[in-house]
């Protein structure tokens, strides 16, 4: 579909990959910035029911992307019941918010112009030059020229904080090893007999709390190059290093980031930031030290974003930001480590 799209296009919305689809890969209230970095770590929710709200409501779905204040602002969403959550479900006196944020109408380079302007005609549902358009999510929808929010009203129109119209893509590297004592061997949980599992965890700057490095995909980047530059950033302060530092830790880094990986989880998130025109879609996929020695290379340094960085512990204790324990617990589960010492408690329903 190329170009802006007048009237409206009936989405055919799937959502192509589930929580528990996970490909498997080898290769060699706080106040938030509009800052391209900061998207993935404060705020979005995962749900894998997400895709009910283009059909009709679902009970518990689609709930951060209609709570007010919007992040960094004072401004009210229109309210949204679960049950007119859904585009199909008719609703003549909606009447949603208009609120962009001024520091993307200023114009920053990872940020679309105003869809009104004359010489701004993005091509939506596919690769529009350097930007992708397409959702991971398949088809949305097209309306009086702007893109449908694939999940359903949120009570606001415009873009907020976001970047782009329509989606707005990020990635979320999640870096694990074993925990091990002194003499190497790795330590399992008494209770529940299973080795335990240590992923790279940053404290944000913006929100003061745990989660997982991450940031939103430049124009013409692939995820995996996204991947490694957040992690080298947000967890080894690279943009502070001299060119040799820099050299050595890009060979460390494609060591790390050659070794067979997770993609956990691909699509849509629910996210306080999103809009019926603009959200947030990601890609978490997790890199594993099997035995720990190119990590031992590596020194944790917080950078960017990050006000500190260090290994936590895998378990249903962890208290992350947002839906990042939900990554972490998949990971867990798919790497058969430590999670829960309830043995009642399983990684399934996320």
């Amino acid at each position: 579909m190329a170009g802006r799209v007048l009237g409206t296009t009936l989405a055919t919305v799937s959502f192509s990959v589930a929580l528990a689809s996970v490909t498997v890969k080898s290769s060699g209230s706080c106040s938030i910035p509009a800052c391209r970095n900061s998207f993935l770590s404060c705020g979005f929710h995962l749900n894998s029911n997400i895709m009910s709200g283009s059909n009709g409501s679902k009970e518990n779905s689609h709930n951060k992307a209609r709570t007010s204040p919007y992040p960094g602002s004072k401004v009210q969403r229109s309210q949204v019941p679960n049950e007119k959550v859904g585009w199909l479900v008719e609703w003549q006196d909606y009447n949603p918010v208009e609120y962009t944020a001024v520091s993307v109408l200023a114009g920053p380079r990872w940020a679309d112009p105003e869809i009104s302007e004359s010489n701004f005609s993005p091509k939506f549902n596919e690769k529009d030059g350097h930007i992708e358009r397409k959702s991971q999510n398949g088809l949305y929808e097209i309306q009086n020229g702007r893109p449908r929010n694939p999940a359903g009203r949120t009570g606001l129109i415009g873009r907020g904080l976001l970047g782009r119209w329509g989606p707005n893509h990020a990635a979320d590297p999640i870096i694990t090893r074993w925990k091990r004592d002194r003499s190497g061997n790795k330590i399992t949980n008494p209770i529940s007999g299973k080795n335990i599992l240590q992923f790279v965890a940053i404290k944000r700057k913006d929100c003061g709390e745990w989660a997982l490095p991450g940031g939103m995909v430049d124009p013409g980047e692939k995820i995996s190059a996204t991947l490694k530059r957040e992690f080298g950033e947000e967890a080894l302060n690279s943009l502070q290093k001299s060119s040799a530092e820099k050299r050595e830790l890009e060979e460390q880094l494609h060591k790390l980031f050659s070794q067979e990986h997770l993609v956990i989880y691909k699509g849509y998130v629910d996210d306080p930031r999103n809009t019926d025109n603009a959200w947030i879609e990601t890609e978490a996929v997790n890199y594993h030290d099997e035995t720990g020695e190119i990590m031992d290379n590596l020194t944790l340094e917080a950078g960017d974003d990050a006000g500190k960085v260090k290994w936590v512990d895998i378990s249903d204790k962890l208290k992350l930001y947002a839906s990042h324990s939900e990554f972490i617990k998949l990971v867990a589960e798919k790497r058969d480590a430590h999670w829960s010492e309830d043995s009642e408690t399983d990684c399934h329903g996320l």
